[in-house]
């Protein structure tokens, strides 16, 4: 462990993230920085808001950084599947949307294939190489 703890490491991924991202930020909405601070400043929902949707953020990737050094990868991409269905129907439900037909059929196919590319792996067998057997040949 190089860096750290894992709560360590995922500080320091979203430090470099935030390098990255400064230099395309300025190049595109930099010019109206000024107007975004006064507004932080000036509107106490926005300010808060801003904050608690971070530090809620950061939170959500910190725990589920450190979940994923607790359970096994099939586990959590499970967890993972069952999240997007949660918030599907939660945004739903507050929203009052109906979820019937041509939208249930949409988000049956993007869960499907959530969870088919989070556990693909392990469903195929695999090589001495370690890549999964092609049996169509």
């Amino acid at each position: 462990e190089r860096m750290g703890s894992v709560g360590n490491q995922f500080a320091i991924m979203m430090i470099i993230s935030l390098l990255a991202t400064v230099p395309v930020f300025i190049a595109t909405e930099g010019h109206k920085f000024n107007e975004f601070v006064h507004l932080f400043q000036t509107n106490s929902k926005l300010s808060e808001n801003l904050i608690l949707a971070g530090l809620t953020f950061y939170g959500y990737n910190e725990l589920a950084t450190m979940t994923l050094t607790k359970i096994s990868p099939v586990t959590n991409s499970v967890a993972n599947t069952a999240k997007r269905v949660v918030v599907i129907v939660g945004s739903a439900i507050v929203f009052n949307e109906s979820i019937s037909g041509l939208k249930a059929i949409g988000c049956t196919i993007c869960i499907a294939g959530v969870f088919l590319n989070s556990v693909i792996d392990d469903l195929l067998p695999k090589s001495k190489t370690g890549k999964p057997v092609d049996k169509t040949h």
